[in-house]
């Protein structure tokens, strides 16, 4: 791993490790992504020096987010999709959130062992993250790491989400479509539909349609296209679709992707892919801002020897929480200022 503390000077570092990057090295491309993720100061120096080097060759993937409950076959899913779109040429990148224990903080990060054949793919790269503290159903770093497997040259990026709740939408903010997977019989209760979540869809999978499963599906494909009626369009120029599909068995997996290539086209056209592009690429930039100051807000000496103080008279019942923020963030403006001052 890269290093500030023993290199003075990382840019030819970074410069070697961007060059590698885009030519698609695999290793490469898992040493800066590690470099993304890392929480060191001195690390995120440097990762801001790589993406600074590779944003030219970034862009040219089609962003597809992919969400559903636990045990709706997500992986198995995405290892069909994928394996099916390095046969027709496209490389794919698979970027799995796993989720983080919040009792340990731990991750099992399992996906490569759910995805076999996709993970020793040539042509793909899966990389298994953990969540952390972030909701949404991504790591902080997602979007960063996105802009890497661009950069190496992948033509597909697929995000897999943690399981399906109304927080986890931050996916569809960075994604150029989202799908949602569905298991037969999710429209017996329309309670299911997690209505934050559905207006976000573009596209609604019914996975396990196969066997004696078949019937159900159809019907819960059928109970879903109604529900969709009520619910608002994400886009002007395409409403949302739902289908039947069956990952075990492969069926309908090709009429996926030439529903998602549609609707590429259809964005394209008229303009709406590049207008939601350049309007996340500001999302993002103001939610990287507000990190950036509550770190160095909680980091800063001052505040810091208020926190205490400031935190026991909240959990004593004698200071409104908007109170003590209020004076954290009124001591931080000030030491910000005086510090400025020549």
């Amino acid at each position: 791993m890269f290093d500030l503390a023993h290199d003075a000077d990382s840019a030819p570092l970074m410069q070697a490790l961007a060059r590698e990057v885009c030519a698609g090295d695999r290793r490469a491309l898992a040493k800066a992504i590690t470099l993304v993720e890392s929480t060191k100061l001195t690390h995120q120096d440097q990762a801001a020096e790589l993406l600074s080097l590779v944003m030219p060759k970034t862009g040219g993937a089609l962003r597809v987010g992919i969400s559903g409950a636990p045990g709706v076959g997500k992986s198995t899913f995405i290892e069909v999709l994928g394996n099916a779109l390095t046969q027709q040429g496209l490389k794919t990148a698979v970027l799995a959130v796993d989720p983080t224990s919040a009792l340990s903080g731990g991750s099992i990060l399992g996906d490569k062992t759910r995805m076999p054949s996709l993970a020793v793919n040539p042509d793909a790269f899966v990389r298994p993250s953990p969540a952390g503290s972030t909701l949404g159903g991504v790591t902080r770093r997602t979007r960063e790491t996105l802009l890497l497997c661009e950069a190496a040259g992948y033509e597909v990026v697929l995000i897999e989400t943690v399981g399906v709740g109304q927080s986890e939408t931050a996916v569809a903010g960075m994604t150029d479509l989202f799908v949602l997977l569905l298991s037969p019989g999710g429209g017996d209760d329309l309670q299911g539909i997690k209505r934050g979540i559905m207006e976000l869809a573009d596209l609604v999978l019914v996975n396990k349609a196969d066997g004696t499963q078949q019937d159900l599906a159809r019907q819960t494909v059928a109970d879903y296209r109604s529900a969709l009626q009520f619910m608002r369009s994400r886009t002007q120029q395409f409403a949302p679709r739902v289908m039947a599909c069956s990952a075990l068995q492969g069926d309908g997996i090709d009429q996926v992707w030439d529903c998602l290539a549609e609707f590429k086209t259809q964005l394209q056209s008229s303009g709406e892919f590049e207008a939601n592009r350049s309007e996340q690429a500001k999302t993002w930039m103001w939610a990287e801002t507000a990190e950036i100051l509550m770190d160095a807000l909680k980091r800063h000496p001052k505040v810091q020897a208020q926190v205490a103080s400031l935190e026991a008279g909240v959990l004593a019942g004698e200071l409104p929480a908007t109170v003590a923020a209020k004076r954290l963030a009124q001591i931080y403006q000030a030491v910000s200022s005086s510090d400025t001052r020549p």
